[in-house]
C-alpha cells in the first residue's frame, strides 16, 4: 500500500459540532464558505484504483487506472487504513459516495452529524453534499471506498430507500477492489478488469438499492415523493404503511439509518438541490415546493445538511 504523506494538524475544540470542521479557511479567517481539508498522515496507508487522471490530488495519482470504471461513472475506489490524524473534508463532493468499515472506528458527516462508522457498517452520501470523514483520537480505522463522478442534472445511483449507514458485508466489496488493483497494475487483462469492476459497482447497489427493503416503507416514500410540498406528520406516514408511529419510526432506524421525520428532510433537501440546480427559480419558490413555510428555515437545514445556504450551491 502507498504511504501517506505528512500534513498539518488541525484541531477541533468541539467535535461533537460538524460545521466546526472547517467553516473558514485555515489561511483566510474572514472566509465564510467551507473549505477542503486533506490530513492522511504518515502512518496512513492505501490502495487506489482511478479511472483517469482527471483528479490531480497526489495521493490519486499514485493510483492504478482502470477506465472501465469510467462505464459505471465511478471516479476512484480503494482501500484505506488510516491512523490519527488521518481527515478529509469535501465541501462540495461531485458523486455519490460508499464507505464499508473492515476495521476499527471513525466517524462521518451525514445529515449535518457526525455518525460513528464501526466494523461491519456501511454509509452512503449523496452527491453535491458536505463530506467529511475522520479518524478518532488514538483509533485506527480501516475502510474500502467508492467514489463515484455524477453531473447535477443527472439521477444519482441514491434513491429514496438508499440507506445512510446500515449494516454491511465488507469483505466481498475489498476483494473486488483488491482484485482490480491487481490486474490494474499487472497485466491489464481487459476481461478480468471487466469483470472485477463490475463487482465494485455491484457491492454499491447491493447497499445503496436494496431489492430486500420493507415494502411498507416503499409505499411511504413513493407516496411522499410524489408530494413532497406536503406538511406530512408522522402520524400520517404511519398511516400510508398501515402502522403505528413507534413502528415505523424502528422500521426506518433498522432500513435506513435514519427516522421518518429525517428522512423526509432528507427527500425535501435532495429534491431542491436538485432544482436549484436546473431551474432559476427563486429561492422561496424552491423552499414552498419541498414543504418549507419558512425561507429562513428551510436555508439553515440546506446549510446544516449539504454544507452550503441555497443561494451559494446555485453559484
Amino acid at each position: 500500500m502507498a504511504e501517506a504523506s505528512g500534513g498539518s494538524t488541525f484541531d477541533y475544540p468541539d467535535s461533537t459540532s460538524p460545521f466546526r470542521i472547517c467553516l473558514r479557511a485555515m489561511n483566510d479567517p474572514e472566509s465564510s464558505h467551507p473549505q477542503d481539508i486533506e490530513i492522511l498522515g504518515r502512518a496512513t496507508r492505501y490502495q487506489v484504483v482511478r479511472a483517469d487522471d482527471s483528479d490531480l490530488r497526489d495521493w490519486l495519482q499514485e493510483g492504478a487506472v482502470c477506465p472501465l470504471l469510467g462505464q459505471h461513472h465511478i471516479s476512484h475506489c480503494g482501500i484505506m487504513k488510516a491512523a490519527p490524524p488521518f481527515e478529509i473534508v469535501r465541501s462540495n463532493q461531485s458523486g455519490t459516495f460508499m464507505l464499508a468499515c473492515l476495521a476499527g472506528e471513525g466517524v462521518i458527516l451525514a445529515d449535518g452529524r457526525w455518525k460513528h462508522i464501526r466494523a461491519g457498517q456501511a454509509c452512503l452520501l449523496p452527491p453535491f453534499v458536505m463530506n467529511a470523514l475522520k479518524c478518532l483520537p488514538g483509533k485506527a480505522w480501516s475502510f474500502a471506498w467508492v467514489r463515484y463522478r455524477e453531473s447535477r442534472e443527472s439521477r444519482p445511483i441514491v434513491s429514496s430507500l438508499s440507506p445512510v449507514t446500515g449494516l454491511f458485508e465488507p469483505a466481498p466489496l475489498k476483494a473486488a477492489i483488491e482484485g482490480l488493483y491487481a490486474e490494474s497494475t499487472s497485466s491489464n487483462g481487459v476481461s478480468a478488469l471487466h469483470h472485477w469492476s463490475e463487482l465494485v459497482h455491484h457491492y454499491v447497489l447491493r447497499f445503496a438499492q436494496p431489492h430486500s427493503s420493507d415494502d411498507r416503507l416503499w409505499r411511504v416514500w413513493q407516496r411522499v415523493e410524489t408530494d413532497l410540498a406536503r406538511a406530512w406528520t408522522l402520524d400520517e406516514l404511519a398511516g400510508i404503511a398501515c402502522l403505528s408511529g413507534e413502528h415505523l419510526r424502528r422500521l426506518c432506524r433498522k432500513e435506513i439509518g435514519r427516522s421518518p421525520m429525517q428522512h423526509l428532510t432528507h427527500l425535501r433537501l435532495q429534491r431542491a438541490r436538485h432544482l436549484l440546480s436546473i431551474t432559476d427559480d427563486k429561492v422561496e419558490v424552491i423552499a414552498r415546493a419541498v414543504g418549507f413555510e419558512s425561507v429562513f428555515t428551510f436555508s439553515n437545514t440546506f446549510a446544516k445538511w449539504i454544507g452550503w445556504r441555497p443561494s451559494e450551491f446555485r453559484h
